[in-house]
């Protein structure tokens, strides 16, 4: 019987004293490794990348994965409320298909600022396509400028509502871009599908 209670206060006093010690968040040793891997090359950075970014319109979401698979996920909004792919420069719609990260930026309106190589080969070739079919008109321009962007820090509202606003980019809440564009580095894979 005394085995059994010793045992007992053993393992209650482990318990104890594990249930104090915090264990490391996952999220919390990524950006530690991120700040180590900041003082790298860009070009280091580039190719080994461990980041990939997908856009769900229907889902409203950005979802990031790294080399362990999904990492991180942020409500976002888009352009216009037709969630079709992009036609043509001034329909507000989001495009779909594969991008890269071409540029980290600061804009002076909504902050923390991803610019993605909008137009690529795979969207020159769908709006010729468009337009050769006469979907889109013969004077149409393709349009270019889209980008993973923040809303004005006082506007994060319109991510909880679901409110599209912009002119074709994707935009999340300012606090979660900044965490965003603190670990992602050009030349980022990124896919929007809907």
């Amino acid at each position: 019987m005394k085995n059994y209670y010793r045992a007992f206060i053993l393992l209650s006093f482990s318990l104890l004293f594990f249930s104090f010690i915090k264990p490391k968040n996952k999220k919390i040793i990524k950006k530690e490794f991120h700040a180590a891997v900041k003082v790298t090359s860009s070009k280091t950075l580039v190719k080994d990348n461990p980041y990939y970014i997908i856009i769900d319109k229907s889902d409203y979401e950005l979802k990031v994965y790294d080399a362990e698979g999904w990492y991180a996920t942020y409500p976002v909004v888009f352009g216009s409320n037709d969630m079709n792919d992009k036609y043509m420069e001034g329909d507000k719609r989001t495009p779909e298909g594969h991008f890269k990260v071409l540029l980290k930026k600061i804009h002076p309106k909504w902050g923390p600022e991803l610019l993605l190589d909008f137009p690529n080969e795979e969207s020159i070739k769908k709006f010729n396509e468009r337009q050769a079919r006469g979907l889109i008109p013969r004077n149409a321009r393709i349009g270019s400028g889209i980008a993973i962007h923040a809303t004005r820090p006082q506007e994060e509202w319109t991510v909880d509502y679901f409110q599209n606003w912009t002119d074709g980019c994707v935009s999340l809440k300012y606090s979660e871009a900044k965490d965003l564009y603190s670990y992602i580095p050009a030349g980022t894979p990124v896919t929007i599908q809907k």
